[in-house]
């Protein structure tokens, strides 16, 4: 991938695929080919195939698609499954027909089943069932990874797949009915310290462990596998550590200044146990990331800080959120 090339980079505007765009900036790429959703539909399969056959991308991003948390994943099944496909059907097919010469789809650790070995290697697929509270979204991405790897076998499309952890950092989704544990927290914390609430609660009970991996690592691996790797076996992206969510959430409480109590709330649903991925593969090639947990929240609450108003209002006008990532089930 030249400085000069052209590189497309779907869902430009959400969490992950900004992240791309700054790191492809930074690395010094001019020709960066972007479209918002009110002017490219990606769920339009015509609309699609227009677009790759004017401008003809050298080099394509598939980081665009429907996303959200457990309440918004059980509220919204139909959603997910039908336009999570579509976008990945339209883009990959459309990219394949035009000429570009290599696609990199962002899936996501929920494609692993819901008891697979910890930590989750990429060799555990589809030998379990998956998480109820994400299935739909995970059914999804693994069609678009099954995808990749049927074009390349029965065309040559050189389509390659990195599947992150759960993933934070600026420009996130702050909307407690659709966001993530994370930002959601973030928010929750912000509030109550504003409000000064005395108590902020809590969903589950503080058991389950995530890891996190900050956006900023995810961009710096996608610009890394683009240049660096080539075959239809999809690679694990993640940290490396979990922590639990009442770890978490105390962690979070303290970066935030929040110093009431916190509630845990058992009767609402915890998801997998424990969700880690195994990322031998892809820190066998050379990439690791950078920035710790603490860190990455500390930037994440500045700039949420910095974009309070932007983010919660940006969070309730969204109905289709352009940016992949992995949700909290």
């Amino acid at each position: 991938m030249k400085l000069n090339s052209l590189i497309f980079v779907a869902g430009h505007q959400g969490l992950v695929g900004s992240a791309i765009v700054r790191r492809l900036v930074g690395a010094g790429f001019e020709n960066i080919l972007l479209r918002s959703r009110a002017n490219l539909d990606l769920t339009s399969q015509q609309t699609v195939n227009d677009f790759f056959a004017e401008n003809r991308p050298e080099y394509v991003f598939l980081a665009a698609a429907k996303v959200g948390g457990i309440l918004a994943n059980d509220s919204y099944p139909a959603e997910f499954l039908r336009d999570n496909v579509a976008i990945q059907t339209n883009v990959i097919d459309a990219a394949y027909r035009n000429g570009t010469r290599k696609l990199l789809f962002l899936g996501s650790s929920c494609i692993y089943p819901r008891n697979a070995p910890q930590p989750m290697t990429e060799e555990c697929l589809l030998t379990g069932s998956l998480e109820p509270t994400n299935e739909w979204y995970a059914i999804a991405k693994i069609c678009g990874l099954k995808m990749c790897q049927a074009y390349r076998r029965q065309y040559g499309f050189r389509a390659i797949s990195a599947m992150p952890t759960n993933l934070y950092g600026p420009g996130d989704n702050f909307d407690l009915e659709t966001s993530h544990v994370l930002p959601a927290l973030v928010r929750k914390f912000d509030e109550a310290k504003l409000n000064q609430h005395p108590e902020v609660e809590v969903w589950g009970s503080g058991a389950p462990r995530r890891e996190f991996l900050h956006v900023d690592d995810l961009a710096n691996a996608c610009l890394f596998l683009m240049q660096n790797y080539d075959s239809e076996l999809w690679v694990n992206v993640g940290f490396g550590e979990d922590i639990s969510i009442g770890h978490l959430a105390r962690l979070i409480a303290r970066i935030v200044g929040f110093e009431g109590t916190i509630r845990m709330d058992p009767s609402k649903p915890d998801g997998a146990s424990r969700k880690l991925l195994d990322s031998r593969r892809i820190r066998a090639l050379g990439w690791k990331p950078q920035i710790p947990i603490e860190l990455g929240i500390e930037r994440t609450y500045k700039w949420y800080q910095e974009n309070r108003a932007l983010a919660i209002v940006g969070a309730h006008t969204r109905t289709l959120v352009s940016d992949s990532k992995c949700t909290d089930g």
